[in-house]
């Protein structure tokens, strides 16, 4: 009992380590720290030889103090243990018999049928209580099932998925509400809160007054200010040219590796405020003209 007492501590104490790791480091679903990170199976392996060490400590003292001990008090000892010993083995013998039920093997004459097979006798034992019992819980659910489906008409699984596919796209949308990063030029509009668009300009004088100046006048860039685009306006192109950049050689480098998707949100928010305001020096017009009915 001490050994496989040893075992189970050994093997709860490493489980609680990879457990704990895993709990503490953020890795995407299907990875675990103790495969990717070397340092988390190095932990746990100290763990593992740090738990065996305990326990080969522990035992080593346990036999020094019994062997410390008047021959008496082995015996004592021995005896305590013995029945110790005796009295799980009980426990277990009656556990197995609530749950099987069968017969003792000096019992089992009771049971014998006529059958002898070259000296293999065969026993009409009972069939174990659990399995009896589950076997009823399946009649009594197929029963319960057969009415409510077959005779009551319920839901059946045509209903059941179209039911779960609107409850996950309900799911979806809730969070595609407070998801910043879920945007991308097909569902984009135009910001109301100013504290976002504040910040888009922020972001727009650190990164793009270079080439359209401070107040959207247009410098090696376009003007911003005027109805002319090279690659449409509106906030869906305005949002998409950011992202991916100028096209046929336009020179609008793409900011999708730099800024994420909230951050160009915000910024394309902030060029289309910029839309009849009065630049210090406005570049001439370049591109077409555009027109809200325009946007698709």
């Amino acid at each position: 009992m001490r050994t496989t007492a040893s075992y189970f501590r050994v093997i709860a104490l490493v489980v609680i380590a990879i457990i704990g790791t895993e709990y503490f480091t953020d890795l995407p679903k299907g990875e675990y720290a103790i495969f990717v990170n070397p340092f988390v199976a190095l932990f746990v392996f100290m763990v593992l030889i740090v738990a065996i060490a305990i326990e080969v400590t522990v035992a080593t003292l346990n036999k020094i103090l019994y062997l410390s001990l008047s021959e008496d008090k082995k015996k004592a000892y021995d005896k305590a243990q013995a029945e110790r010993s005796t009295y799980f083995s009980r426990k277990v013998e009656r556990l197995m018999q609530a749950l099987t039920k069968s017969k003792k093997i000096e019992e089992e004459h009771e049971i014998e049928l006529d059958h002898n097979y070259d000296g293999i006798r065969e026993l009409d034992n009972r069939l174990p209580p659990w399995w009896v019992y589950s076997f009823y819980i399946t009649i009594i659910f197929a029963v319960v099932y057969l009415i409510r489906f077959e005779v009551f008409n319920d839901y059946d699984q045509e209903e059941e998925y179209l039911t779960e596919v609107a409850e996950a796209e309900a799911t979806i949308e809730k969070w595609k509400e407070t998801a910043k990063d879920f945007v991308n030029a097909e569902n984009v509009t135009m910001l109301e809160d100013e504290a976002r668009i504040q910040n888009g300009k922020q972001i727009f004088v650190q990164n793009c007054v270079a080439c359209h100046k401070i107040d959207g006048g247009g410098g090696i860039g376009p003007n911003l200010t005027d109805e002319y685009w090279i690659l449409g306006g509106g906030i869906k192109n305005i949002f998409n040219t950011i992202s991916e950049g100028g096209r046929s050689g336009k020179g609008m480098v793409a900011w999708k590796n730099t800024l994420s998707p909230s951050e160009m949100h915000e910024v394309a928010s902030y060029v289309m405020t910029l839309q009849g305001t009065t630049p210090a020096e406005p570049k001439e017009p370049q591109g077409e003209i555009w027109k809200p009915e325009n946007e698709k």
